[in-house]
């Protein structure tokens, strides 16, 4: 692990108990819940499905899979963020496995998903061109990757990093829907771009810079 990799780590470890304070990330208000599970429902397949969530942190998005009747297994590199996803389901009465690892790699063997998920991950990965493969190599036949994103600092604005060396990540500050599409592109049979910016029910009020999902089949 790679001195900047430790330190996002240990910078979402301390970050967990405050994590879902942000209404996009505990999604407490029902009608921030409601929209989630609105609009997870049109990107996934209708039947139960065995589902990946990458970076998957507290657990909001897993609880929400799980209430649909998905299988969830998630996998974050925070433990504490890992132990209050757990506990998250646990208390709702849904089964759930989660790991503490690497979501560039996820430490699940040759398991094959129908649908890998990642929200707002990719900006802290060191090589996230590198982790797209490997979430796309994890797909089993006629699977989906589904990857919520968004672009939150311009190119050449100032920004103090969140943790040392984080200014060196490829992807800082986010990526733009066409440049994430242009990565993937060559990965997949298809993919499609939803804008998310204008539903302000998903983040908990307006937002104004580029929020959007890019939904793509193996």
């Amino acid at each position: 692990m790679s001195d900047t990799t430790r330190a996002i780590a240990e910078y979402w470890d301390a970050a967990a108990t405050a994590f879902d304070d942000e209404p996009d990330h505990g999604l407490r208000q029902e009608h921030t819940r409601t929209a989630w599970a609105r609009i997870m429902k049109s990107w996934l397949p209708l039947g139960p499905a065995d589902v990946l969530d990458v970076g998957c942190g507290t657990g909001s998005l897993s609880l929400l899979l799980a209430e649909a009747g998905h299988r969830v297994t998630g996998v974050d590199l925070a433990p504490r963020m890992v132990e209050q996803a757990e506990a998250k389901l646990t208390a709702a009465g849904f089964a759930g496995r989660f790991l503490v690892g690497d979501a560039a790699a996820p430490p699940t063997g040759q398991e094959r998903y129908d649908v890998v998920l990642s929200r707002h991950l990719l900006w802290t990965l060191p090589d996230p061109e590198a982790a797209l493969r490997e979430w796309v190599a994890r797909l089993g036949p006629g699977g989906r990757l589904v990857l919520v994103e968004g672009r939150w600092r311009e190119a050449g604005q100032s920004g103090v990093p969140y943790v040392a060396g984080a200014e060196s990540l490829p992807w800082n500050g986010g990526i733009a829907a066409e440049d994430l599409a242009a990565a993937v592109r060559p990965l997949v049979s298809g993919l499609r771009i939803e804008p998310l910016s204008g539903d302000a029910a998903l983040w908990g009020g307006p937002v104004t810079d580029e929020r959007y999902a890019l939904i793509a089949l193996a």
